[in-house]
Formats: structure tokens, sequence, C-alpha cells
């Protein structure tokens, strides 16, 4: 919130005090110790009040050269002041809740200095990489709490709907390279953890739940940085606090850039692949989804100058340039590949679904369906996998299980599908049986081609 502070000549006094009467801003006026009949005003405003209450003061008279100060204070009392500041918060009807000029400050506020964010980008994509191979989802959020990459991945986005050129460059040049830090990073750690033998080095990382969380790109992952992005918008575009929305961001970067580096030291394609494109794709997604969202709120650009002022041609630019044109083509390929994934994957739960509420398969629970992510791109010859786990409470074998799942998944689709089945048995016992028994749990499966 802001205090506001601004002198008052004579000619003006009676239109301003209209002006706060029609806002319902309370104020406190004090005459000047000198023979002249300006008055002092004194009121606080809620952030995203200032530009709106500023121009109207100055429509009703005020001289926009007036002596003017406006400072941040911790807190206001006064008897109208949470209404003004439940109004502005939600931003005025058809009128932006914060100045260009603030909302550009707010962004450049939640982003720490060059040395800090690259310093922060590697710890977090460390931590990250150990909960990843510790499995531990409580150490990956704690990765996401020291993230940095808030302000850089919101600060395009703003730049854009407010036509600030050189915070969108900015912005580019920073996500590169806090990408570039944190996929290193990770790497080194990994390699840490695998030759110093602080796991095991032939673990099969793939079978980590959270490594192939963060290395397949479903639906859910994206679905968290699409709001994770309008979230953070939202709290740069009004007084709210960003740091819970820059938790939800890094969730969307950190533990797939670590899962990156992972794949990387392990050998491990298909890691490296998917866990790039969910990356990239999350990068694309946080950056829309926030310059949607602000737009929405009511933001629009008014550029004085083009971007041809901002840009020198250089090596530097250059280099630039290529970079971002080869980010450009891995963007394209990663929203490519990902349609086809995903079109991939509903026709497989689908025709896993069709199979398993057969009337022969009634017996049987579906507990899981996992696929695969561009085997079939990275090497040659390959077939994706299908594995589902199906639970059931008898000894009856369904040998041809597997084969019956993979016709039904082959039919349509174009792709060479491998399924696994594994079966996961277990006892049930009603509340009317004269005795309960324990249970030995036991697994076995099936392949199919």
């Amino acid at each position: 919130m802001r205090l506001i502070q601004i002198r008052v000549g004579n000619e003006a006094e009676d239109e301003v005090m209209a002006v706060l009467d029609e806002e319902n801003i309370e104020h406190i006026a004090a005459a000047e110790r000198d023979e002249s009949d300006a008055i002092i005003l004194y009121f606080p405003l809620p952030d995203g009040a200032v530009e709106k209450v500023m121009d109207r003061l100055y429509d009703a008279g005020l001289d926009e050269d007036a002596f003017t100060i406006i400072t941040d204070i911790q807190s206001a009392t006064t008897p109208t002041f949470d209404e003004l500041e439940s109004q502005y918060t939600q931003g005025p009807d058809d009128e932006v809740g914060l100045s260009h000029a603030t909302l550009r400050a707010n962004a450049r506020e939640v982003t720490p200095g060059r040395a800090m964010f690259v310093t922060f980008a590697a710890l977090s994509a460390i931590v990250a990489a150990a909960g990843l191979m510790l499995d531990s989802a409580i150490v990956i959020v704690g990765a996401m709490v020291i993230s940095p990459f808030a302000g850089s991945a919101l600060s395009a986005s703003v730049g854009a709907v407010i036509g600030d050129y050189p915070s969108i460059l900015d912005s580019i040049k920073s996500q590169l390279l806090g990408l570039v830090v944190a996929v290193t990073a990770a790497t080194a750690a990994a390699a840490v953890f695998r030759w110093g033998y602080l796991v095991p080095p032939n673990l099969a990382i793939q079978n980590i739940s959270q490594v192939s969380a963060f290395s397949i790109p479903i639906v859910l992952t994206y679905v968290i940085a699409i709001f994770a992005g309008a979230a953070g918008a939202l709290a740069l575009a009004t007084d709210l606090d960003v740091s819970l929305a820059g938790v939800a961001v890094a969730a969307a970067i950190v533990p797939a850039a670590a899962a990156v580096g992972i794949g990387v030291v392990w050998r491990e394609p298909t890691v490296i692949f998917g866990a790039t494109v969910l990356l990239l794709m999350n990068l694309l997604l946080i950056n829309l989804s926030a310059y949607v969202s602000l737009t929405l709120f009511g933001y629009r650009a008014s550029p004085s100058k083009r971007l041809s002022e901002y840009v020198s041609v250089d090596a530097r630019t250059i280099g630039y340039a290529v970079v971002g044109a080869v980010v450009a083509v891995a963007l394209l390929g990663a929203i490519v590949s990902t349609y086809q994934y995903l079109a991939f994957v509903e026709t497989t739960n689908h025709n896993v679904e069709d199979v398993l509420t057969q009337q022969r398969y009634d017996e049987l629970e579906l507990i899981d369906v996992r696929t695969d992510y561009g085997a079939q791109l990275i090497r040659k010859g390959d077939s994706d996998t299908v594995s589902i786990v199906v639970g059931r409470t008898s000894d009856r074998e369904y040998a041809s299980l597997s084969a019956t799942l993979q016709r039904a998944i082959a039919e349509d689709t174009l792709r060479e599908v491998t399924v696994e089945v594994q079966f996961t048995d277990y006892q049930r016992t009603g509340p009317a049986a004269a005795q309960s028994s324990l249970g030995v749990g036991r697994t076995s499966g099936y392949r199919a081609v």
C-alpha cells in the first residue's frame, strides 16, 4: 500500500476534495506554515488505486507538477480502507489494478540479481535432483521454495502486455540462462550421486515414481504450468503475495530440469527426451497463460518505441538469436510430439478400459496404466511399452490377457506397441466370514509384442 502526500493550491482545493469524497477516500489536510493558501493532503491507498486516483485528481485540476510524495507503508487504518483494498485487489471495472510502472516493478522485485539468480537456480536443481532420487515429494517441494524462476518466467509476459521490450529480452535471456544452469547443476549432482556410490550405479531410474512423473508429459503436468502462470500474473497485478504462486511456477520447471540431468548421467534417452519436452512445454505454457491472464485483466501494450530500438546487431545478439531459434525449433518439436503422445495415451486408456470391462475379466481390477514416452523417436526399431497393473482375488490365470490388450491397442494406433501386464494378487474376506485369514501378496506378469 502507498501513502500519498500532495500539495494542493487554493484554486484546485474544492475539486480535489470532491474527487476524494467521490472515491470514498479518508484524508487529512494540513495547512502550510507560510502565508500561502495551499494545503498538504495525506491519504493511504492500495497499490492498485494509485494510478486511477491520481489521474482523476489531475483531471480535476491538480497540477501534474505539484509537489507529490508516494511512499510504501506497512499498514493503514481508516474507516473505508478495507473497502478500497477489496475493490482494487480485484481490480476496478474495466480498469487495470496497477499502473504499468508498478507492475514492472513488482516483476523485478521477485527477480534476484544475475549472480543470485544463477546461484539459486543451481541450488534448487541440486535439491530437486536429490528429491527425485530419494523419491521424496517433500524434498522436491523444498527445491521449489528456493527456486528463483518465478520472476524471470513472468517478466516476459509483463513486458509483452505493457510494451516494455527490454523486460521481454531480459526475461528471455534469464530463462535460457536458468535452464542451462539448472540442467548443468542437476547433471553434476546426479554424477556425484551415481559415481560417488550414494545410490546404486545401476539403479533403474525410470522405475522411480518421481523421476517417471517428471519425465512423461501428461496433461495434468501441463495443468500445473497453465494455472501457475495465471496465478503468478494475478499476484503481480494485485496486492497479493507472489511467492506462493512462485512455488507453483517452480513446480513446473525445477523437477523437470533435474530429471533431464539425471537422465544424462544414467544415459536414459527416454528420460532425457521426455523431461526436456515437459520442461520446454511448461515454460511455454507459463509464459502464455501469464500473458493471457494479464490481457484479460485489462492490460494493453502502448509502446512508444519499436523493438528494433532496443536491439543492437553484435556477436552477443547473434548468439542469443541462434539460441532462441534452437529453442523455438525445440518447442515446435515438443508441441508436435506431445500431441502425438497424448493421443496415444488417450487411445491406450480407452482400449484398455474396453478390454477389461468385458465379462470374462469381471474379476480383474485396473490399478495402473503407464506408457513409455518417445521410444520410437529415440531408438529406431524400438516399440512403445505399455505397462498395465491389474489386481485379482483368485488364482485364475489370464495367459492371453497381454496379447488381447496388445491387439486392442495396436488396432487404433500406427505405433508398434509392447504390452506388459502385471498381476497383483490379494485376498478379500467379507464381514460374515467365520474367521479371518492372512493373505500373502504375490505378483506375476506376462508380456506380448
